[in-house]
């Protein structure tokens, strides 16, 4: 698929949501990967929800996406990760 051929027209802003389990280091890591393919992410406007149980967290990160490359790096690299268990 071309960037042409995309439904999705750049750049625009683009939620990512991370879930994963409530661990120690979590909010920061995924912080820093996202920081990492979307350096201009203001940090202070991530939302982080816990579930009921509080075993597990999500993380809404909405990023000034650039191009279908970008974020396919981005969610390669969040999918690599083993504090995470899913991405949307």
């Amino acid at each position: 698929m071309t960037e042409q051929s995309s439904l999705i027209e750049y750049p625009c802003d683009f939620p990512v949501k991370i879930m994963g389990k409530a661990e120690k280091d979590f909010t920061q890591e995924i912080l820093a990967i996202v920081k990492l393919h979307a350096p201009d992410f203001d940090e202070t406007t991530m939302e982080v929800r816990t579930s009921t149980s509080g075993t597990y967290l999500s993380l809404t990160c909405k990023i000034q996406a650039t191009s279908r490359l970008q974020l396919d790096a981005l969610y390669q690299t969040l999918s690599a990760n083993p504090m995470v268990t899913m991405t949307l």
